[in-house]
């Protein structure tokens, strides 16, 4: 038997999805040797099952809400007729486009040794990958996630689909269930609805459980007004074949039951870190259930050996997996104890209107502080939204009373792109005066950052005292 050929570089990197590539480029442009080992598809399931296919079909989806919207404005469509094959080139199309940015001629361009094989650890500082043997100063594991697969009776006979599967769909889907109320799930809901498809959506708990429950008030109302069917405090618990199509039974909380007929099924149920087949007990990482321990560093129980991204079963964003790749940077290219920080985190559920969020949530917000203050405004207040009939949408400010910014949540138009200021606040640690003093422009959908803010001052700008200082300022000659 052929002994592996060894490879001794300064890192290597096992998962080219996100977090792997960020590591991967920022080490080897900085002038470290970096291998980096990948079984799958380049750019891993962001860029192949995830953010990038998702975004795509969802931009099909809005552009058929634009249908609505125009009977609002006074400017009444014909139906669309939806050509599901063409939305599955389009966003295919999308891929194509983004794939070179990820691909191995770039980052072999870079200098990066790509292998193409399951990586395997031999040691706690050994790596097999193929017919190659690493033995690296460092590691990092950046091995994603995979869609969850429910304990359901019968799922296991049906078809069905997941995020890895449900963008390449060309068949019309006449009646999809929709099991989940994540961000993955209420995401595909509103997109199978617009896109021509009746759509019931099952949530164990709430819809949208982790974000805050005054946000997703008016998103739950558009998903209704899509068509959406939403059972929230339901699960099902058993789907069957029948002549008619796939049948699921529901359970409510209450205890009541209820059958629904549908063609198609989709899993959202969460994600599964992926860290079996690694052998992580050979290089001594620790795991929690599937996912791999690590600590603010992202540092595993074996120092030589990080992990980043989904694999560490924390936020299962692709900019978080960015965001740790960096701070892996800094602490082995520069040996700088440098650390993540979870309450700057921002994330966006991309319906229409979007959900956004960064920092602390009320809840966790009053664990932590006494004097925690909240400030709301509807979209209603906001000129732009007025112009353009799109009204369904609050922002909501998490305060302390000295005007430090905690958490912000949006619900509306562009609500990710509203929130780039706060994350930027809150990152930098400004006080909340420094959004009620920007000049903005009018009409703009951010003046409802500002125009929140200056409320939250209001009362105290407006108050008997400050109006008796300003009477005996006007007396002076």
């Amino acid at each position: 038997m052929t002994e592996p050929e060894l490879l001794t570089p300064d890192i290597c990197i096992i998962g080219a999805g996100s977090g792997g590539l960020t590591v991967a480029a920022g080490a080897a442009q900085l002038g470290a040797s970096v291998v980096l080992i990948e079984a799958g598809e380049m750019g891993g399931d962001c860029l192949n099952h995830g953010c990038v296919p998702s975004k795509a079909l969802l931009a099909a989806a809005h552009a058929a809400g634009q249908a609505k919207q125009a009977r609002r404005l006074g400017l009444p469509f014909r139906t669309l007729k939806i050509n599901r094959a063409s939305v599955a080139r389009h966003v295919a199309g999308v891929i194509s486009a983004i794939a070179p940015h990820d691909s191995v001629e770039r980052f072999e361009s870079m200098g990066v040794t790509v292998l193409r094989a399951r990586a395997v650890f031999d040691g706690p500082d050994c790596v097999v990958a193929g017919v190659q043997r690493i033995q690296a100063k460092r590691f990092v594991i950046a091995t994603g996630s995979r869609p969850a697969v429910p304990p359901i009776v019968g799922l296991d006979k049906i078809p069905y689909f997941t995020n890895e599967t449900i963008f390449a769909a060309t068949d019309p889907i006449e009646h999809l269930l929709v099991i989940g109320g994540g961000p993955i799930g209420v995401e595909l809901a509103q997109a199978q609805a617009r896109l021509g498809a009746r759509v019931t959506l099952v949530e164990m708990a709430r819809l949208l459980p982790k974000d805050d429950a005054y946000l997703v008030e008016p998103l739950r109302q558009v998903l209704r007004e899509d068509g959406v069917v939403v059972h929230e405090g339901s699960s099902i618990v058993r789907l069957e074949k029948v002549d008619a199509g796939i049948e699921a039974h529901l359970l409510r909380n209450d205890g009541s039951q209820e059958s629904v007929t549908v063609s198609h099924v989709l899993v959202a149920a969460g994600r599964v870190p992926n860290s079996d087949g690694l052998a992580l007990e050979k290089a001594g990482v620790a795991v929690d259930g599937a996912a791999i321990k690590v600590d603010r560093r992202m540092r595993t129980g074996n120092r030589k050996i990080y992990a980043v991204g989904d694999c560490t079963g924390g936020y299962a964003f692709t900019h978080v997996a960015g965001y740790q790749g960096g701070i892996v940077l800094r602490n082995v290219l520069f040996r700088l104890p440098a650390k993540i920080n979870p309450d700057i985190i921002p994330w966006v559920t991309f319906t229409d209107p979007e959900l956004a969020q960064v920092g602390l949530s009320e809840t966790v917000a009053r664990t932590r502080f006494k004097d925690v203050r909240i400030e709301q405004l509807d979209f209603g207040a906001n000129d732009r939204a007025q112009a353009e009939r799109r009204t369904e949408g609050r922002i909501k400010l998490v305060l302390r009373a000295n005007g430090q910014i905690l958490g912000v949540g949006i619900v509306g138009p562009q609500a990710g792109e509203l929130l780039a200021p706060w994350c930027l606040a809150i990152g930098r640690g400004l006080k909340l005066s420094a959004i009620a003093g920007l000049l903005l422009p009018y009409p703009t959908l951010s003046e409802i950052s500002k125009r929140v803010a200056g409320n939250y001052y209001a009362p105290r700008l407006f108050s008997p005292g400050v109006r008796a200082l300003v009477r005996g300022l006007l007396k002076l000659p």
